[in-house]
């Protein structure tokens, strides 16, 4: 319940009113003895003032409060959930570093910045994870994934499946591309002029070690097929043969 009071009693109540209704013994906040209108028939609001103690003045705030719900708040759960029933969406390219000029290497367990245009180690298997702008980047010549640790330090890891390796795609306004981690939020992948790993804490949004573009290697043919969609036009009225009488 949204405020503490004592539990409610299931009352008899019509059969057009199309939620239970609850009664809340005694004079409680507004809220919880307007929480028995809301979700009914206007037809049902009067049985439920009458029950409920409330004046219509008071009830219309408190439902003009629940029609006024962020629906950003409802968005962002669903784009943390796990996505186990949509396909996959899985794309091979390469991640250019700002700061050091070369691409992003999962070498095993260890991570560097120092790749150069087309380099086997730089070719980043990337994964969607969620509805939302959650990947999972693997190496495509190790098969480790690109994760960071409770210190905040990049690792490479050969099971993809805990959330150190889940990342958070964010487009900045500059156009490169951020990479912070799910599971710590506020740190971001960035690395150093030398190609080093920086460690999470120490990084920011604004920071040019954590701004990456997104580059395809030479001669990359799409890994996946694109999505055919079909054109359904009207048919034509069946012209049936005429038979010889």
């Amino acid at each position: 319940p949204p405020f503490p009071g004592p539990r409610p009693l299931s009352v008899p109540h019509p059969s057009w009113a199309t939620s239970p209704v609850h009664l809340f013994p005694g004079r409680g906040r507004a809220a919880s003895r307007a929480s028995c209108a809301v979700g009914v028939r206007p037809r049902a609001r009067s049985y439920c003032l009458s029950q409920c103690g409330l004046s219509r003045p008071r009830l219309a705030s408190v439902l003009a409060a629940e029609e006024n719900v962020d629906f950003r708040i409802h968005v962002e759960n669903q784009t943390r959930a796990r996505d186990d029933v949509s396909r996959k969406q899985l794309r091979l390219y390469q991640l250019y570093s700002r700061t050091s000029g070369k691409h992003i290497q999962v070498l095993g367990r260890r991570i560097s910045a120092r790749g150069e245009d087309g380099d086997k180690y730089a070719q980043l298997l990337v994964e969607t994870d969620t509805f939302g702008s959650q990947v999972r980047i693997k190496g495509k010549e190790t098969e480790f994934y690109l994760c960071m640790n409770r210190k905040g330090k990049l690792v490479g890891k050969p099971d993809g499946t805990s959330k150190e390796c889940v990342f958070i795609e964010k487009v900045l306004e500059n156009n490169y591309t951020a990479l912070m981690s799910a599971k710590y939020s506020g740190w971001y992948v960035g690395f150093t002029k030398k190609g080093r790993p920086r460690k999470g804490p120490k990084t920011r949004e604004n920071q040019q070690d954590v701004h990456f573009m997104k580059r395809y290697p030479k001669g990359q043919t799409e890994l996946q097929k694109p999505f055919k969609y079909t054109t359904v036009t009207k048919r034509s009225r069946r012209i049936r043969p005429t038979h010889p009488g």
